[in-house]
């Protein structure tokens, strides 16, 4: 099977027992630069049960918008009137950064306002999938989740589907 035919049947798998078979794929994938996540991205996750899922579902995330290295907006959710917004529930924006994870360097978004960091690997020109990791937050649940990853992709978009108010 080629790499996006695996990409899509994990996708519609509703459950995971374990991490493994997410990670060995996340592994074998190439790694990214910095200016090729460059884009207004709508993401998806892989459902593996990860407190995370629930979260984005009610924060209605929608996805990211990497506008530069510098500025980046990691929570692009639908506000109440159906726009998207900027959604500073983490304490701030992001930035993208090249740094080393489970042996590969590549693009990864740090958040600026928790120590949380957005792993990505490239499934195709238009498509990434991303691991979050981090430190420990107060006030929310950990990160990785007894031992648990959060499992999510991106995929690229010239424009946002509604307007994007800020």
């Amino acid at each position: 099977m080629s790499t996006i035919e695996v990409f899509d049947d994990l996708v519609k798998r509703t459950s995971f027992s374990s991490d493994d078979e997410l990670l060995a794929f996340f592994d074998s994938l190439p790694v990214l630069t910095v200016e090729e996540m460059l884009s207004k991205w709508k993401g998806g996750d892989f459902k593996t049960g990860h407190w995370a899922e629930e979260e984005l579902k009610n924060t209605k995330w929608f996805g990211k918008w990497f506008k530069t290295d510098l500025d980046g907006i990691p929570l692009v959710s639908y506000n109440d009137e159906g726009n998207l917004y900027s959604n500073l529930m983490m304490n701030g924006q992001s930035s993208l950064w090249m740094i080393e994870f489970r042996g590969k360097v590549s693009a990864t978004m740090v958040y600026d306002g928790v120590p949380i960091f957005d792993h990505f690997r490239k499934v195709d020109e238009n498509t990434v999938m991303g691991v979050m990791n981090g430190k420990h937050v107060e006030g929310r649940p950990d990160i990785v989740s007894d031992g648990r990853y959060y499992f999510f992709y991106l995929e690229r978009i010239k424009e946002f589907p509604v307007e994007f108010v800020g």
